[in-house]
Protein backbone atom coordinates (compact mmCIF):
# COMPACT_ATOMS: atom_id res chain seq x y z
CA UNK A 1 0.00 0.00 0.00
CA UNK A 2 2.80 2.44 0.84
CA UNK A 3 4.48 1.73 -2.50
CA UNK A 4 1.30 2.76 -4.30
CA UNK A 5 1.21 6.01 -2.34
CA UNK A 6 4.90 6.65 -3.02
CA UNK A 7 4.61 6.13 -6.76
CA UNK A 8 1.52 8.27 -7.17
CA UNK A 9 3.10 11.09 -5.17
CA UNK A 10 5.91 11.32 -7.71
CA UNK A 11 3.37 11.83 -10.46
CA UNK A 12 4.98 9.43 -12.93
CA UNK A 13 2.59 6.55 -12.33
CA UNK A 14 -0.35 8.93 -12.13
CA UNK A 15 0.62 10.47 -15.47
CA UNK A 16 1.06 7.03 -17.04
CA UNK A 17 -2.34 5.93 -15.76
CA UNK A 18 -3.86 9.15 -17.04
CA UNK A 19 -2.30 8.65 -20.49
CA UNK A 20 -3.55 5.05 -20.61
CA UNK A 21 -7.05 6.16 -19.64
CA UNK A 22 -7.02 8.83 -22.34
CA UNK A 23 -5.92 6.30 -24.97
CA UNK A 24 -8.63 3.87 -23.85
CA UNK A 25 -11.27 6.60 -23.95
CA UNK A 26 -10.29 7.69 -27.47
CA UNK A 27 -12.97 6.45 -29.84
CA UNK A 28 -12.10 4.32 -32.85
CA UNK A 29 -13.64 4.57 -36.29
CA UNK A 30 -14.64 1.94 -38.80
CA UNK A 31 -13.68 3.17 -42.26
CA UNK A 32 -15.24 1.57 -45.36
CA UNK A 33 -13.18 2.05 -48.51
CA UNK A 34 -14.32 2.27 -52.11
CA UNK A 35 -13.51 -0.77 -54.20
CA UNK A 36 -14.03 -1.73 -57.84
CA UNK A 37 -15.86 -4.96 -56.96
CA UNK A 38 -18.99 -4.23 -54.90
CA UNK A 39 -22.03 -2.55 -56.39
CA UNK A 40 -23.26 0.61 -54.72
CA UNK A 41 -26.62 -1.05 -54.07
CA UNK A 42 -24.86 -3.92 -52.28
CA UNK A 43 -22.85 -1.55 -50.07
CA UNK A 44 -26.07 0.25 -49.15
CA UNK A 45 -27.72 -3.12 -48.42
CA UNK A 46 -24.85 -4.10 -46.08
CA UNK A 47 -25.12 -0.81 -44.20
CA UNK A 48 -28.87 -1.30 -43.77
CA UNK A 49 -28.77 -4.97 -42.83
CA UNK A 50 -25.69 -5.03 -40.61
CA UNK A 51 -25.85 -1.63 -38.90
CA UNK A 52 -29.61 -1.15 -39.15
CA UNK A 53 -29.25 2.24 -40.86
CA UNK A 54 -32.26 3.78 -42.52
CA UNK A 55 -32.33 3.69 -46.31
CA UNK A 56 -31.45 7.40 -46.41
CA UNK A 57 -28.49 7.06 -44.03
CA UNK A 58 -27.19 3.97 -45.85
CA UNK A 59 -27.44 5.73 -49.23
CA UNK A 60 -25.67 8.81 -47.86
CA UNK A 61 -22.77 6.75 -46.51
CA UNK A 62 -22.58 4.64 -49.67
CA UNK A 63 -22.37 7.79 -51.80
CA UNK A 64 -19.64 9.15 -49.54
CA UNK A 65 -17.68 5.93 -50.02
CA UNK A 66 -18.20 6.13 -53.78
CA UNK A 67 -17.39 9.83 -54.26
CA UNK A 68 -14.76 10.44 -51.55
CA UNK A 69 -13.20 6.99 -51.52
CA UNK A 70 -14.09 6.25 -47.90
CA UNK A 71 -16.58 6.89 -45.12
CA UNK A 72 -16.58 6.45 -41.35
CA UNK A 73 -19.57 4.23 -40.64
CA UNK A 74 -19.20 3.53 -36.90
CA UNK A 75 -17.45 4.91 -33.84
CA UNK A 76 -16.81 3.39 -30.42
CA UNK A 77 -14.39 1.37 -28.34
CA UNK A 78 -11.67 -0.56 -30.10
CA UNK A 79 -12.95 -4.09 -29.44
CA UNK A 80 -16.42 -3.33 -30.72
CA UNK A 81 -15.07 -1.60 -33.83
CA UNK A 82 -12.74 -4.54 -34.53
CA UNK A 83 -15.81 -6.80 -34.54
CA UNK A 84 -17.52 -4.48 -37.03
CA UNK A 85 -14.47 -4.53 -39.31
CA UNK A 86 -14.39 -8.34 -39.25
CA UNK A 87 -18.11 -8.50 -40.02
CA UNK A 88 -17.74 -6.10 -42.94
CA UNK A 89 -14.89 -8.23 -44.28
CA UNK A 90 -17.31 -11.15 -44.11
CA UNK A 91 -19.64 -9.18 -46.41
CA UNK A 92 -16.73 -8.62 -48.80
CA UNK A 93 -16.25 -4.92 -48.06
CA UNK A 94 -12.88 -3.29 -47.54
CA UNK A 95 -12.91 -1.86 -44.02
CA UNK A 96 -10.24 -0.73 -41.60
CA UNK A 97 -9.96 0.56 -38.07
CA UNK A 98 -8.65 4.04 -37.29
CA UNK A 99 -8.23 6.10 -34.13
CA UNK A 100 -10.52 9.11 -34.04
CA UNK A 101 -8.06 12.01 -33.77
CA UNK A 102 -10.53 14.82 -33.10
Amino acid sequence: MSKLLETTETGTDAATASDAAARFATPWLVIVWDDPVNLMSYVSYVFRSYFGFSREKAEQLMLQVHTEGRAAVASGNREQMERHVEALHGYGLQATLMKDEL
